[in-house]
């Protein structure tokens, strides 16, 4: 059996010891292992070491194990890129799993495109615990950015972009101080101005979205991050994409931005003008009611 690592596995963790046994046993049922499993645990004070340590004693697949302090999911990424030694980087959350045709699927899919010129990866799709696609369900393959993808195709529903390593490492995550999380779509859509993705419309990861997770909270995480926020949205504003999405992108931009102490001058540079003139004032109200909501 080949074992050559060509995929990077990377679960980034945080207090989620209880979840991370049924990762490291979706890994372990997959039928092709030329794949390596690196765990950032990003300053669990729960089991997460001593269970990380057993599955190495095992010696079943290759297991990479970091700790930082609690820094946020960005900042392991960028550590997981680093320490990658896969062609190609996929991130697995510690609450979702991998189908056992995974790994096997994401390379038949990349190895048709590899060759092409200014390929970053493939994406495909996630699964509901049902095993029911996350989003529309369509029919075709498309290599195309993952902006367009998104907008110009219309493929709804959150995807499962598999970026090649030397692409992640071009392309790394802001840190910014105090913050704690930064958007993945401020980096993907950056990584989508210069590279395309092979779109392929089947399931490769099987998601579950959790109370505690950050998909359920993530208005009041943005809110406490709002540089990153404020500048994934007026990059994608700044994008070639629909008018309407501008709209809201600039919208969401003004939502958090009052909770950046950046100056109003500083942050108007960041966005068209016109625009703001009337996002401005519905910002400020989804603000209000935001911090009503979270705060």
């Amino acid at each position: 059996m080949d074992r050559t690592i060509k995929i990077t596995v990377f679960t980034p963790t945080y207090n989620r010891s209880r979840l991370l046994k049924r990762v490291y046993e979706s890994l372990l049922q997959q039928t092709n292992f030329s794949f390596e499993w690196i765990i950032v645990d990003d300053g669990s004070v729960d089991s997460t070491e001593e269970l990380i340590t057993d599955f190495i004693a095992e010696q079943k697949i290759p297991i990479t194990y970091f700790k930082q302090e609690n820094k946020g999911k960005h900042f392991a990424i960028n550590k997981g890129v680093q320490l990658a030694k896969g062609e190609l980087f996929l991130i697995l959350d510690s609450d979702d799993e991998l189908p056992v045709n995974s790994v096997k699927q994401i390379l038949e899919h990349y190895d048709t495109v590899k060759n092409l010129h200014l390929i970053g990866g493939v994406s495909g799709r996630r699964n509901n615990a049902d095993g029911s696609i996350v989003g529309n369900d369509i029919v075709k393959s498309i290599v195309s950015n993952s902006l367009k993808i998104r907008f110009s195709y219309k493929i709804t529903g959150d995807l499962v972009e598999v970026f090649k390593t030397e692409v992640l490492k071009e392309f790394p995550f802001p840190e910014i101080k105090n913050e704690k999380f930064c958007p993945e779509a401020l980096v993907w859509n950056r990584i989508a101005q210069k590279y395309n993705l092979l779109f392929f419309n089947s399931g490769i990861y099987t998601t579950e979205y959790l109370p505690d997770g950050l998909t359920a909270k993530i208005v009041k995480i943005r809110m406490t991050s709002p540089v990153a926020s404020m500048i994934c949205y007026s990059e994608l504003a700044s994008y070639e994409i629909p008018f309407i999405q501008k709209i809201k992108a600039t919208l969401n931009y003004w939502r958090f931005s009052f909770n950046s102490s950046e100056s109003f001058s500083m942050k108007m540079k960041r966005v068209n003008p016109i625009i703001s003139l009337f996002c401005f004032p519905l910002g400020y109200i989804m603000y209000k009611n935001d911090k009503k909501k979270w705060l």
